[in-house]
């Protein structure tokens, strides 16, 4: 069970960044979604809303394996 488990922790600041390019894959196609749905200043304003969540996520990870690798398993 503890290696199932391992498979959905985030231990390192490499694992971070490739779920953060898998995010980034799907927050693009999302936009570009978007772009085609709302043509103009809308759909380009959620296709960055799209990737700024990315970004976000990705520094809230990277802080949180920080955290983890100074603190220890508390």
């Amino acid at each position: 069970m503890k290696k199932i488990a391992r498979l959905f922790q985030i231990k390192t600041k490499t694992e971070v960044f490739l779920i953060t390019y898998a995010l980034g894959l799907g927050a693009v196609k999302r936009g570009e979604a978007y772009l085609t749905q709302y043509p103009g200043f809308g759909g380009k304003l959620l296709f960055l809303c799209c990737l700024g969540a990315v970004f976000v996520a990705a520094a809230k990870m990277l802080e949180a394996v920080e955290l983890q690798r100074m603190f220890g398993n508390e």
